[in-house]
């Protein structure tokens, strides 16, 4: 299989591997593949609670009662990494 990147691309890769966090372009490329299924697999299982949550939200904004963005995100990261290492474990 041949793939084709973009230079700034295959320069971070290139870095990663210089750095020391993967031992070859193969081995970036096949956890890069598996994260992103893993994250996929998460949005697929956590749609409707996704959805539910995002009408909350509008709701919510509606009536004024807005909650800062990087608390939220950091909720979500934090479900996210937990489900992630549940699900490795499996």
């Amino acid at each position: 299989m041949n793939i084709r990147l973009r230079p700034e691309i295959a320069e971070l890769i290139k870095q990663d591997i210089q750095c020391g966090a993967y031992q070859s372009v193969d081995e970036f490329v096949e956890h890069a593949v598996s994260m992103l299924h893993e994250q996929e697999a998460w949005l697929v299982e956590n749609c409707e609670e996704i959805r539910a949550k995002i009408a909350d939200g509008y709701v919510s904004a509606q009536h004024g009662e807005l909650i800062d963005a990087s608390d939220v995100r950091a909720h979500m990261e934090a479900r996210e990494r937990a489900w992630l290492a549940e699900h490795r474990r499996t």
